[in-house]
């Protein structure tokens, strides 16, 4: 009698063990035929475009410099859009040599933005470093600006902003130029 029992429970626990292993292969099928979060799904790229303004670097404090890089953002859905303050959100670099994507570089947005439907909006772009500022006296000031702007963008083909909850990716595109140095004239 023993025995029966011990049979019995031995088999109430593989159909429990078959059950759970059935639940977990059918929520798995379904989720991935689907596309769950973060799975197969395509990224919207063409809701919302970026177009490049303007690059401006600004000294923090005396052992820091922030890269700005500006753009204007053109909402084209009938819905609201928000960025900058959405957790979840990433940007990465996409590398001129190759095209492979970066996060080497820690960019996020300077201030959140609203962005309303079928409308415009200008955002930045927000690089910090570590970099002492030279003295206005120093005459290789421009050069060691130049030299730092240079670093942080030269091999940047663009910046691609990823929003996982929504699936949107938006393409900030390159529109600097290398800064040259400055034609000194003949005294």
């Amino acid at each position: 009698m023993g025995e029966l029992v011990q049979a019995k429970k031995l088999a109430i626990i593989a159909l429990l063990v078959a059950g759970v292993a059935g639940v977990s292969y059918g929520w798995f099928a379904t989720h991935a035929a689907r596309g769950a979060p973060g799975g197969a799904q395509p990224w919207k790229s063409a809701d919302l475009t970026a177009t490049y303004v303007s690059t401006e670097l600004r000294q923090v404090d005396p052992a820091n410099t922030a890269l700005f890089l500006y753009y204007e953002i053109e909402n084209k859905t009938d819905s609201d859009y928000r960025l900058g303050a959405v957790p979840g959100l990433v940007i990465m670099s996409r590398l001129r040599s190759g095209g492979s994507l970066s996060s080497q570089e820690d960019v996020r947005f300077s201030f959140p933005a609203f962005i309303p439907a079928r409308q415009r909006a200008r955002v930045a772009l927000e690089m910090r470093h570590a970099f002492t500022w030279p003295a206005d006296n120093d005459p290789a000031q421009q050069d060691k600006l130049r030299d730092f702007v240079n670093q942080r963008l030269d091999n940047v083909n663009e910046f691609v902003l990823f929003d996982p909850a929504d699936r949107t990716e938006i393409e900030f595109p390159r529109g600097w130029q290398p800064l040259q140095m400055a034609a000194v004239s003949p005294k």
